[in-house]
């Protein structure tokens, strides 16, 4: 007898390991994925086999009808269950839960609260059922269901065993609802940042042509007419510069982000990418009094290039140094080999940069000046972009001064191919 007892008692000790381990295993599992369908399948597998039951389910409660449905269960045919909406009222499940207190129901049949559409819908008997409560801090989110022991009555072991999967499953499904819900918001998120660029490209795109247009009559009006309608075409175009300082702005917050995956490159001969800069801004810098000066090599530069992208920067660069130089003032634009890199350069003889400040130009919406009482416009992003385009070639960009008042040079420096 007493040999008997000790078989039993190594055996309920046997099953015990057994069964912490797998919880364990559970536990590990639970922490190392979110997505949730996985993780209630891994579940329900998790608790049939350690209750040793035909079945598992899991219902979690849908917060519009107020009725409980099938999340995921074994033995059965998943997609049909889902089919099949559990009243609270009128179920051993919905008991559970209304109730807030586990069961143990070893005589199914009998008793009232079985809800039998279920069983009639999947052609399944249940005999023994054992339901828990999931609980997430102090809302009920749902129920865990095993159903038909295979060997015997469920009994309070049991239902520790399942109390505890229970407590998991609700921590891991309010997880995993987050994260969802956070991937939701990313994607919705995106999906704004988007129709911003866009809005952003057309505008700026739109705002261009007939910007251009003023821009070209009031610049010559200024130039072929008498004083006082030339001091009116000034004050257009002065308004039409700030306007178009604007636009430039919108244009490059688009480009704050960008890398080698938005780069079209190809082998381009660096003058004509100059040029373009040049042209662009050639008539607006003499507009303003100022004097554009180029510099190029007869030998012809090469290097993997974004022309457009690369224009922009050193258009930036130009429209940086007309905002900063005085009536009168010179602004250069060379190019020149370096070793194996080619540099672009664009100086003026302008109010210059302080030496503490030489890399914060490159600092996105940065100013030199106090932002409520600079005498200049800009947002302060179009250095931040030359820098961006610059790194993008594969290269660098640096600002020199020799100190305020004395002008600045800032530099684009890139790997030739040729």
């Amino acid at each position: 007898m007493a040999e008997r007892d000790l078989a039993a008692e190594i055996d309920d000790l046997r099953r015990m390991v057994v069964r912490l381990s797998r919880l364990v295993e559970i536990s590990v599992t639970l922490n190392s994925t979110l997505e949730l369908q996985p993780l209630l399948e891994f579940l329900i597998g998790s608790a049939a086999a350690l209750l040793e039951s035909e079945a598992a389910s899991i219902l979690l409660v849908d917060e519009k009808t107020q009725q409980l449905y099938f999340a995921a269960a074994t033995g059965s045919d998943p997609g049909e269950l889902r089919k099949i909406p559990v009243p609270l009222e009128g179920s051993i499940a919905g008991t559970v839960f209304r109730e807030d207190r586990p069961l143990i129901i070893n005589e199914v049949a009998g008793d009232p609260r079985h809800y039998r559409q279920v069983g009639e819908r999947i052609h399944f008997e249940t005999r023994t059922l054992i339901g828990v409560p999931m609980r997430m801090r102090d809302r009920r989110i749902g129920v865990i269901e095993a159903l038909n022991k295979r060997n015997g009555p469920f009994s309070e072991n049991d239902l520790q065993t399942l109390s505890i999967i229970a407590s998991q499953a609700a921590v891991a499904i309010h997880n995993a609802n987050l994260i969802e819900a956070l991937q939701r918001a990313y994607a919705e998120l995106g999906k704004l940042d988007k129709m911003k660029s866009d809005f952003i490209a057309i505008a700026s795109h739109e705002l261009r042509t007939p910007l251009g247009v003023i821009l070209g009559y009031a610049a010559l009006l200024k130039e072929d007419s008498d004083q006082a309608t030339s001091e009116h075409a000034a004050a257009v175009l002065n308004s039409a510069l700030r306007m178009r300082a604007l636009i430039e702005d919108m244009t490059n917050m688009n480009l704050l982000r960008v890398g080698s995956a938005e780069m079209a490159l190809s082998m381009q001969v660096l003058t004509p990418v100059a040029d373009a800069a040049c042209e662009e801004l050639g008539m607006l810098i003499r507009a303003k009094g100022q004097t554009l000066q180029r510099h190029f090599p007869a030998e012809p530069l090469q290097a993997m290039t974004d022309g457009p992208k690369l224009t922009m920067a050193l258009t930036n660069l130009l429209n940086n140094a007309m905002r900063f130089t005085p009536a009168g003032g010179t602004i250069d634009l060379g190019l020149e080999r370096h070793g194996s890199e080619a540099w672009l350069r664009v100086s003026d003889n302008g109010v210059g940069i302080p030496a503490d400040q030489l890399e914060r130009v490159f600092d996105q919406f940065y100013q030199v000046e106090n932002h409520m009482t600079r005498r200049h416009e800009g947002m302060g992003l179009g250095l931040a972009i030359v820098r961006a385009i610059a790194r993008a070639h594969g290269g660098r960009a640096w600002a020199e001064s020799p100190g305020p008042g004395l002008g600045a040079t800032f530099t684009i420096a890139l790997p030739l191919t040729g």
